[in-house]
Formats: structure tokens, C-alpha cells, sequence
């Protein structure tokens, strides 16, 4: 699934090809809003809302997320599309584009003042203009007992964080991914959290590690196996969540990310 920094691009380039402009055609290809035309609305602006884009105009939000294979594509018009077209969920036209949402996990057309039903759940947002560090802490702790990678990609606690990013988060504090929260340095944590996806927002190479190369770029997601980047032992990999439907590959380092922290002295 993509990550917040992936939505949050895939939003900024609709914006600026969209806002402003007229919609010519509106086509939602999904039964429940099949009908509905939003010919002749402006686009006011585009946002990402976490892993949710908001297309919204004066009256209506049309909303998407791309879950595990969406995505967004802009085309003049004329050009051939690169995905197949029964692979596309909605079509957004302006004199200028074409903007194709193929495999949407979800499409939604809401009145403006309907949005929280789609994102009123979400905690803030890493790179929202709502970004509260302090409510983020507050939300996670209030989950002591749950494994910090679980708490860490709930979206009800701070929305934008994906799979890769937390396992990435682990290592770089040394927490094993079965952590308990309450064991964990909150205020550091969510601030780490900050600092990197806003260090990747604006490019699609996406690094953890500082490092641009190809194999370096991470330092555990992906490595199962692999020598760690910091100290060489084996990367380990297992499937953790908070229930069978919601598990997620994880991988960590034995050695950097200790089952149990040493004692002091």
C-alpha cells in the first residue's frame, strides 16, 4: 500500500493540473455513483488527507484511496492511456487533462460537508496542515500494551505511515517491532516520524538510510536475510498485527533491535 509521502505527491500533481479549472466530464465507474455528473463544478483544490485524496469542488469532494495497486495518472488528451482502461475506476476531465484513477481502493462522490465520513477517523496528518505532534503522542499512548508497529500504523493515531515506514521507524529507535508503546519514547518517536516522510515528500526514491544507492536506501524493510546495514547480522522477517485480517510483513534486526532492552549498567 502506498505511503503517506506517495499520496501526498500523487495530490499535489492533480492540484496543480486541476484547481481551477472546469470539469468537462466526470465518469465514476462504480455502481453507486455511476449517475452522478459533476459537469461544470470548478475544481477549488486537490489534498491528501493521509492515504486519502480529496478532489473537492464548491459542493462536492470526490474521494479515493488507492489501497494496494491504485493510482492516479494525468493525460493530455489524445494520449494513450498505460494501464487498460477496464482498470479504470474514475475520469476527471478538464479542457487541459485527463486525470485517471485506475484499481481505486476506493471512489466516493460527497457533499462538501460530508467529508468527516470518510476521514473524520484519522488521526493527524504527518503531512497536513493539522499536524498536532502532541494529539499523535496522546493517541498512542493511550495503547500501552499494544506492539509499537501496530500502534505506530494505526491511522486513527497519525495518519500517513505505511508499512515500510514503520518498520523503518523501529530500527532507527532500536525497538523490536513487538515493543510494548508504554516502552517506547513517544515525543521522539512521532518526531522521528515527522522528519523522515517530510524529508522524502518530494521524490519518488524514497530513502531511509540517507542513502541514495541502490540495496542502501533501507535498512531492514525488504532485507529479510540480508546483512544489517549498521552491524551485519541477519535481518529477520515475520507477519505481525492486531489480527489475522491485519497482518503485515515485518522485519528487524536481532542485534539492533532487541526482544528485551538491556539493563542498565
Amino acid at each position: 500500500m502506498p505511503e503517506g509521502d506517495t499520496v501526498w505527491r500523487t495530490a499535489h500533481h492533480l492540484h496543480q493540473a486541476l484547481a481551477g479549472t472546469e470539469l468537462t466530464v466526470t465518469d465514476f465507474r462504480v455502481p453507486k455513483f455511476a449517475t452522478v455528473s459533476l459537469v461544470g463544478e470548478t475544481v477549488d483544490e486537490v489534498v491528501a488527507r493521509g492515504k486519502h485524496i480529496l478532489v473537492r469542488t464548491p459542493e462536492h469532494t470526490v474521494h479515493s484511496h488507492l489501497k494496494m495497486e491504485g493510482a492516479w495518472h494525468l493525460y493530455r488528451h489524445g494520449s494513450r492511456w498505460i494501464r487498460p482502461d477496464y482498470q479504470a475506476r474514475a475520469v476527471l476531465e478538464t479542457s487541459g487533462w485527463q486525470a485517471v484513477g485506475f484499481d481505486l481502493g476506493i471512489v466516493q462522490v460527497l457533499r462538501r460537508t460530508e467529508e468527516d465520513r470518510a476521514v473524520g477517523h484519522l488521526g493527524p496528518d504527518l503531512l497536513g496542515p493539522d499536524w498536532d505532534a502532541d494529539e499523535a503522542v496522546r493517541r498512542l499512548a493511550a495503547q500501552p500494551d499494544a506492539e509499537v508497529i501496530t500502534a505506530l500504523i494505526e491511522q486513527r493515531n497519525l495518519a500517513g505511515l505505511g508499512n515500510e515506514y514503520v518498520n523503518e521507524l523501529c530500527f532507527l529507535r532500536g525497538y523490536h517491532p513487538q515493543r510494548r508503546v508504554a516502552d517506547c519514547d513517544l515525543p521522539a518517536t512521532v518526531a522521528l516520524a515527522h522528519r523522515l516522510i517530510h524529508a522524502n515528500r518530494d521524490r519518488v526514491e524514497r530513502t531511509t538510510t540517507g542513502d541514495m544507492r541502490q540495496g542502501r536506501r533501507k535498512w531492514v524493510y525488504g532485507r529479510e536475510g540480508r546483512p544489517c546495514l549498521r552491524c551485519g547480522t541477519r535481518i529477520r522477517f515475520t507477519k505481525l498485527g492486531r489480527n489475522e485480517l491485519e497482518l503485515r510483513n515485518t522485519f528487524w534486526c536481532p542485534r539492533c533491535q532487541p526482544a528485551v532492552s538491556p539493563r542498565p549498567g
